[in-house]
């Protein structure tokens, strides 16, 4: 037996579910941007301290 009306609840429960769906999504953006982010600079960093590579950095002259 099909329920044929829909009720006043399950219009709000719609609503807040698909706030909660939204945020989620948002914050699945947010989290995949930085990853992006990191990546391209990723380059840059060498193994998990994240220092820069001194293999790239630009030689200092030092006055002697």
């Amino acid at each position: 037996m099909p329920i044929t009306e829909t009720h006043e609840l399950h219009k709000r429960r719609f609503g807040r579910n698909l706030g909660v769906a939204l945020c989620l999504v948002g914050f699945c953006a947010i989290v995949f941007g930085l990853t992006i982010a990191k990546i391209r600079q990723g380059s840059q960093m060498e193994a998990f301290d994240h220092q820069p590579r001194v293999s790239i950095t630009p030689p200092v002259e030092t006055d002697q």
